[in-house]
Formats: structure tokens, sequence, C-alpha cells
């Protein structure tokens, strides 16, 4: 039996509860099923200071209990474990959950048992990874006091290694990170994250930037994170407050780093002389540990700094050589739009060229061919001695015909100065049906000579927007067409008709038609057709692309149908509508 003074007592802590500390403690669980193991313990460990810091006795009832304490408390120091509770291996199979399961190799476990000879002190030490054994007859308090010191002590090693491990892992793999920023901004952030982490503590931070050698003292602020965050983009040192900015000119005067309680700051100079301060305020004073890793993970910043300065040095240079290489390449692609621009216009003068003499060989003999014919019917009228009237209505045709042959001539030159395929249309209201009569009446003479007859069917009032003389153009060329191709005593019929939104031009013949091969090609510039005109008439192969581009600018659309060669054909006309209010 142990001396008196060395039994651990019982005592009443009923009293009032000591005003709690703030201060770190040593978290040391006790797991017994005895009430009065965990009071004793109480009562012997009561006054325990070890490096400035008292015990918070946590306690378990049964090895159940302990799992749960355990695995809410992973930052337990030390256990005093009892052997035999809910079984004769409660406390040994706890060992193993502790080590296996929960995968805490830093806690340090002390067994007591109150029947040693159930549980060998030698094998249970060799199976079980425990850091000691002892009966509970044995352990006194100054027993205690020795073997929870010594486990404390291990503790506080291991905590160290562990936090220097992990502390070293995270600065590795912060290397490869903080390496691959392109950017100040992004690099300055990089670091403030990757301090907090590696310090593992809620902190705010501040980083800036000097990059003038250190010859002014204005410095502009890269990153900021908590309290700090609100001066991310400030340009100058006067836009923090006082200070704060006192703490980093001193930082930039010192060229060092200095640890404080709760503040941490850091100096480098990258090699490209430039200073960096990076100022921390931490919620808990820094060890020798954390210590340690910052200053290793300081020194390998400038290398990350003078990284992101030389990219943007080889950005910038590329950049430049970019926008040189794109100006000689705009400059050089200006010149060919040049040389292909010039090529473009001799090709349509030359084609226009063409055009034009197609043009005046087919569109001013139509309005000659009427001159003609009513110069004869008018010789005819003198002779027969018709009466004035006659007379005056022929020569009134031919005026007509004159001026619409001048006025031909004024829009082949008006094309020739504004070139053939950017030529404009001045849109009015026009009767299409009033059209389509006048031009019909136009080209009766060609159709009296060979004996044919026009018929004309339209309702009145049908309008659209378009350009009169175009139009004309237009059908005129498809009229003298269907005369053209149509045998002698062939009948021509010109039907407009108003459907939903459009008016439908048709004229419809009962000429030679047209081929599988003619519809192919019909309105291409220069076609020749498989049909002959039926009076030795000639053709430029240009008629029919002049109509097509003529309602192709009004925004309508021409089509051609045939049955076959021999059935005639019709062409058609669509143009948008317009009604007359």
């Amino acid at each position: 039996m142990a001396e008196q003074d060395d039994v651990l007592h019982l005592i009443d802590d009923s009293g009032a509860a000591p005003v709690a500390s703030t201060a770190r403690k040593w978290k040391v669980a006790v797991i017994d099923d005895d009430q009065a193991v965990h009071e004793g313990t109480r009562f012997a460990l009561s006054d325990y200071n070890l490096n400035g810091q008292t015990l918070e006795i946590l306690s378990a009832y049964s090895a159940a209990e302990g799992r749960k304490l355990m695995r809410a408390h992973p930052d337990i120091a030390a256990v005093l474990l009892d052997v035999i509770m809910e079984t004769d291996a409660a406390g040994l199979d706890l060992v193993e959950y502790i080590r296996n399961e929960i995968k805490n190799e830093t806690v340090r476990i002390i067994l007591r048992t109150g029947q040693p000879g159930q549980a060998p002190e030698r094998r249970v030490i060799v199976q079980y990874d425990i850091n000691d054994y002892k009966a509970k007859t044995e352990l006194t308090a100054d027993k205690l006091f020795t073997s929870l010191t010594a486990a404390l002590r291990s503790y506080q090693q291991l905590e160290r290694m562990v936090q220097t491990r992990r502390g070293l892992e995270i600065i590795i793999d912060a290397a490869s990170t903080l390496y691959d920023f392109k950017s100040m901004q992004r690099l300055a952030e990089g670091v403030l994250t990757q301090l907090a982490s590696l310090l593992n503590v809620d902190c705010a931070g501040i980083l800036v930037l000097r990059d003038d050698g250190g010859v002014g003292t204005d410095f502009s602020v890269l990153a900021g994170s908590g309290c700090y965050s609100r001066f991310i983009g400030s340009a100058g040192s006067k836009s923090l407050d006082a200070d704060l900015r006192q703490m980093v000119e001193a930082a930039f005067q010192r060229r060092k780093n200095e640890f404080a309680d709760h503040r941490t700051v850091l100096y480098l100079r990258t090699g490209s002389g430039r200073e960096v301060v990076v100022l921390l305020q931490a919620e808990r004073p820094l060890s020798e540990t954390d210590r340690a890793l910052v200053e290793i993970f300081s020194s390998r910043l400038s290398i990350a700094f003078d990284n992101v300065i030389l990219y943007q040095q080889l950005h910038e240079a590329n950049t430049q050589l970019e926008e040189r290489v794109a100006q000689r390449t705009r400059a050089l692609m200006q010149a060919n739009r040049r040389l292909s621009s010039q090529w473009m216009r001799l090709q349509r003068a030359n084609g226009f060229k063409n055009e034009i003499l197609g043009t005046v060989a087919h569109d001013l003999k139509n309005p000659l061919g009427v001159i003609l014919g009513r110069t004869e019917m008018l010789t005819e009228l003198i002779s027969a001695g018709s009466s004035k009237e006659s007379i005056t209505a022929q020569v009134e045709h031919i005026r007509d015909a004159t001026r619409r042959l001048t006025s031909m001539v004024d829009h082949l030159i008006s094309d020739a100065m504004a070139d053939a395929f950017d030529i404009s249309i001045r849109r009015e209201p026009v009767d299409i049906a009033a059209l389509v009569s006048e031009v019909a009446d136009a080209n009766q003479p060609l159709a009296v000579h060979k004996q044919q007859t026009i018929t004309v069917s339209a309702p009145p009032n049908v309008v659209t927007m378009c350009d009169t003389d175009r139009m004309r153009e237009a059908i005129d060329n498809l009229v003298s067409n269907a005369i053209k191709y149509s045998p002698i005593g062939g009948k021509i019929a010109v039907v407009v008709t108003h459907e939903q939104d459009n008016i439908i031009i048709r004229i419809a013949d009962e000429g030679a038609g047209l081929s599988p091969e003619d519809l192919g090609r019909l309105f291409g510039r220069f076609q020749r057709l498989s049909a002959k005109p039926t009076a030795g008439e000639s053709s430029t192969g240009l008629g029919l692309s002049i109509v097509k581009r003529i309602i192709d600018m009004h925004g309508g659309e021409v089509t051609a149908d045939s049955a076959g060669p021999g059935q005639g054909s019709t062409f058609t006309v669509v143009l948008p509508a317009t009604e007359m209010s």
C-alpha cells in the first residue's frame, strides 16, 4: 500500500467554478468506468501547469463514449485509459480504434488497470501502440504527474514534427503553384492564401510592392484579405491607414522579417530590385515551428515574383512584335485589296463595255422597230388619203417611241458612268395594269407585221412601288421576245393578277417553247437559245438577263415555264403589291 501522502483523495468539487481562461490548454481524456477515478484524477491534476498551459480534462465512462470523445476532439494530447470496462479488453480495443480507424498517431495513451494480471504489461506494451502502462494501485499523484508530463512533452514534439512535415508539404506544393502565376496580382493573392494554409489559422493579410528599387517611398497594394481587403488596388501609400502605412514603411526601412505576438511582417527583395512586404495579423501567436516555416516559405518567393516580372516583360515584347507583324500584314492586305479592286474595276469595265454594246444592239432596236412600223403605216395612211386624226395618231406613236429611245440612251449613259451593276432605281407608285397596256399597245405594230394578236387582261388600280422606266423596259423585253419567237399569226396573252401580297404578270406565247437546257441558262448574259426568231430577227442574248436584273432590283422574281419545244412558253413576273387608297 502506498504512503498516505501518495494516495489519490476524493474531494467535493461542488464549489464555485473558476473563471474560464482563454489561454490554450492541454486536452487530457480520462476514459474509465469508475466515477471515483475521474474525481481523483481531477483533484490530483487540479494545479497542473506545463509551459504556461493548464489542463482541460474530458471524461468518458465507457469505451463507446471514448470513441465519440476521440472523434469529437482530435486535438486531445493524452488519454488516461482503463483497460477493463464493458469487457475485459474494452480499453485495448479502444487503442486499436484510436490508432487504426481514426488514424490518430500523435495522442499519447497511458493504460491504467486495476487488475494487472488480466493484461500482462509486457504483452500489452509489445502488441499495442501505447506509451505507458500503469496499475491503478501504483499510479500515485507524483507518478501520475510524471507520466502525464512525459506524455505531453512527447505529444508536443510529435505535434511539432507533424506541423513541420505538413508545412514543408504545403511549401513544396505552393512552389509549383506560385511559379505558375502569370500576373503580379494573382501571385500576391496566392501568397496570402498559402500563408494562411501554412499557419493553419485564420489571418488578415496585406501584400504591397515597391518597384522603384528603394529610391522612393510610394508603393502599391497587390492583395489583401480579411480586414485588409478594402485596400486592394490602392495605387499609393496614402490610401492606407496611418498606423498600417507606418508599419509597411518601417518594414521597407528595416529590410528583414519581424515576428510579434499576433503580427508577422515579411520582407523580400527580388533579383530585379523590386521590394515586397507581407503583413499578417493572426488570431494566435506564431510558434517557433510556424516562424521557421514562414522563413522557409518567404525565402522562395523572390523567384516567384521574378518569374512573373520576366513573364510580363516577355509578354509585352511578344505583344509589340505581334502588333508590328499585324501592322505589316494589314499594309500588305490593303495593298492586295487595292490591286484586287483595280483588277475588278478593269474586269467590270471590260464586261460593261460588252454589255453596253449588246444593250444598244438589243434595247434600241425595239423602239426603232416601232418607229419603222409606224412610219410604214403613216405612209400607207397618207397614200390612202386618211383623215388628219389617223395621221396625227401615228405621228404621236412615232414621237412616243422616239422619247423612249432618247430615255434609253440617257439611261445607258448614266449606267456607263455609275457602272452596270451598281445602278440605282427610283421608286414611285405605278399602276402596273396601265403600264402593261401601254407596252402592249407600243408593240402592236410589230405584232401586226407578223399577223399576231396581243391580248391584255388586267384589273384596274393594281399598284406597286417601282421605277416606271426600268419596269417598262423589262416588260417591253418580255413582250417583244414573245413577238419575236411566236409564229406568223400566233397569239400572245398578257395577264395581270393580284394574288395575296403580290402582283403577277404572265406573258404567254405560242412559239417554239423552251428545252430543259434553255430553262437552265435562260437568264444568263449573252445566252443563245435553241429556238430561233420566226421572222429572221436578230438576238444579242442580253434581253432576259436585263429583265432579271431589273426585277431583282425591285425585290421581285422572274421565272419561265414551257411544256417543251414547240409548245410555247410563259414568263411570270412576281412583284410586291401596294394597294391604292
